[in-house]
This record gives C-alpha cells, sequence and structure tokens, in this order.
C-alpha cells in the first residue's frame, strides 16, 4: 500500500492529525458514494453520472491529499537542523540526500543526482535569484581534506555539463590551501566543516553562508 502511496506522490499519514484527516475525506468519499447510489435507486439519475461524480470527488481528494502532503514536508524541513555528528555518521548517499534537504529548507528546488557517472554533481538546485547550483559532496572521514583535484573537477563539468551558476564543493571535513585558493580564483564555492556547521545546525541560508549576490558568478569567471 505504501508503495502505491509513493508512485501517486502520496505517502501514508504519520501525524495524528493527518490520520483524522484521512479518516475524515474518507468518510465524506463514502457518504458520496453512498448518496449517488441512493440517487440511482430513487431518482433514477444515469449510472455514468453518478460515476463522473465520483470520479471528480477523487481526483479532488487525490489533489487536496497532495497539498496536505506538501505542506507537512516544508514544515518539516523548515524546522531541519542537523549537527555535525548526525552528519559524520552517514554514508556518502546518505550524506547527499542530507545536503538537499537542507536546500530545500533554504527554499531552493533540489534533487539528488548522484551516481556512477555523474560529472562532478551529487546535487542540483534550481532557484530565480541564484540559478542553477550545482553541489559536489565530499563526505570524509573526520579529519579528511579535499584537495585541488576536486576543483578541477567541478570547474570542467558544472557549467559546460550542468549548466551551473553556481558550483560548490561541499564537506563535513576541510580543504587544502591550494583548493580553497583555486576554488576562490576560478569561481568555484567551497564548505567545510566549520561552514557546514553554520548551514545545518545554525540555520544559516547556503546563499547567505556563500554572500551570493548576483546570478550566474560562475559564467562570469569563466
Amino acid at each position: 500500500m505504501r508503495r502505491k502511496l509513493r508512485r501517486l506522490g502520496l505517502r501514508a499519514p504519520r501525524t495524528g492529525a493527518e490520520r483524522v484527516a484521512a479518516v475524515v475525506i474518507a468518510l465524506v468519499v463514502v457518504s458520496w458514494a453512498a448518496q449517488g447510489l441512493r440517487w440511482v435507486v430513487t431518482d433514477g439519475l444515469p449510472l455514468l453520472v453518478v460515476l463522473a461524480a465520483l470520479g471528480a470527488a477523487g481526483v479532488a481528494v487525490w489533489w487536496w491529499l497532495r497539498r496536505v502532503a506538501a505542506a507537512a514536508r516544508r514544515q518539516r524541513l523548515a524546522s531541519l537542523r542537523l549537527s555535525l555528528a548526525q552528519l559524520d555518521a552517514m554514508d556518502d548517499k546518505q550524506f547527499e540526500f542530507a545536503l538537499r534537504d537542507l536546500l530545500l529548507r533554504d527554499g531552493i528546488e533540489a534533487r539528488q543526482v548522484g551516481q556512477q557517472g555523474d560529472q562532478a554533481a551529487d546535487v542540483i538546485g534550481q532557484d530565480a535569484r541564484w540559478g542553477r547550483i550545482v553541489v559536489q559532496a565530499k563526505h570524509t572521514k573526520v579529519g579528511g581534506k579535499v584537495g585541488s583535484q576536486v576543483m578541477y573537477q567541478v570547474k570542467g563539468t558544472a557549467q559546460p555539463v550542468h549548466r551551473a551558476d553556481v558550483a560548490v564543493v561541499v564537506t563535513n571535513g576541510s580543504f587544502t590551501r591550494d583548493a580553497k585558493a583555486w576554488g576562490d580564483k576560478h569561481g568555484i564555492y567551497w564548505v567545510d566543516r566549520e561552514a557546514l556547521r553554520r548551514w545545518a545546525e545554525g540555520g544559516t541560508a547556503l546563499p547567505d553562508l556563500l554572500h551570493l549576490s548576483r546570478r550566474g558568478r560562475l559564467r562570469a569567471a569563466a
């Protein structure tokens, strides 16, 4: 049942309020169905008319449930906070989804795209103010460092392949001095462990964290 709901873009009710709402909606639909049958029997309404009305009611309920689920998700993400300890305990894929959720929390439409052959893009965000944001996630052991080679890869693919306006490398570790200097020179943003703390745990939005002021910095630096 849960899989069928997910295919429709829905999920099973989780909170008490959502369960009550689902029960109320189900009772309303059953009531409409019973009323429709009564009309068929007593008033002689064409069965096709009744089925059409029930179909329209079903679509309305489906649409309303999607709205409720989307609102509940936005509410959960709005208060999302992740500690460095939580991020450290994740595997690479979980880390990518966590960064996606942080972008969503910041009001940026985002999706996880990382897989084998992803060409240095794990998460892609889209925003009317800052354009396309391409994120390369580098989950490391505590104390691990990201080198310049990662910056080269991101620079080589972010704009030509992914049409990025903003490219950023995020790690729960740190960057070498050369990696930071090369990124600054060539328009590749970087978020190290301390910046990640401010973003994930402190609640600072990524555009504020990176001091984004205009769309297309990466293209200007190309």
